[in-house]
């Protein structure tokens, strides 16, 4: 069987990591820095040959996906398959607020993702059945392509889980990728294999991440 390698791409900065507010389903716009580090992470991918290019149907992704489609002749297919998690309650609230707001929940955030339920959203476990239905059928459609996808910053993080091959209890000990860091994976007689994690080295001073400390 062939190799089928999926390009993954974070979007690019939007206004609830800039200003620190949660944004799961909530449409919101990248800010001016996302929008240079889409053109970086543009100029970046150019080094790669892609087939497809598949995004979250959410504005701060597509446009993310726009970015790296310009000059390549590839329509930009979107699916709200590949969103962020609902989190219901949660969605468009600072995250400072979260704390007071939603004490059980905000502490299996934190601790125990894998038994999360956000209140009047979605739980951590459908939105693992989700991601992983909606890759197994992307792979599968473009067996032996390669393929860009441009989804969320906890989607990426959940299927790495699944990549990896360990549960979703494993979700607190790994890494947050930022706003528009690169991680390919390969996939291959049905199994994964990570070649780049969360590459960021393009954005320089531009890193997200780089400007903040709560992910620490």
């Amino acid at each position: 069987m062939s190799i089928t390698t999926i390009y993954f791409v974070r979007h690019g900065e939007a206004v609830g990591n800039r200003d620190r507010i949660f944004h799961g389903y909530y449409d919101s716009q990248l800010t001016p820095d996302g929008r240079e580090q889409a053109k970086r992470t543009a100029e970046e991918m150019q080094k790669y040959d892609i087939d497809v290019i598949i995004s979250s149907d959410l504005t701060r992704a597509y446009d993310t996906a726009a970015y790296i489609a310009d000059g390549r002749g590839l329509d930009i297919i979107t699916t709200p398959a590949l969103r962020e998690i609902n989190g219901g309650g949660w969605e468009n609230v600072p995250w400072d607020q979260l704390h007071s707001r939603y004490p059980q929940e905000m502490d299996d955030w934190l601790n125990n993702m894998h038994v999360l339920q956000m209140p009047g959203g979605e739980s951590s476990i459908a939105f693992w059945e989700r991601l992983v239905n909606e890759i197994e059928l992307i792979t599968e459609k473009y067996e032996g392509k390669k393929i860009c996808i441009v989804t969320h910053g906890t989607a990426i993080k959940t299927l790495m889980c699944y990549f990896d091959g360990v549960p979703l209890s494993t979700f607190t000990s790994r890494r947050w990728h930022d706003n528009c860091s690169i991680t390919i994976v390969e996939k291959e007689n049905g199994k994964y294999k990570t070649i780049l994690d969360g590459y960021n080295a393009h954005l320089g001073e531009l890193s997200t991440l780089e400007k903040q400390d709560w992910w620490k």
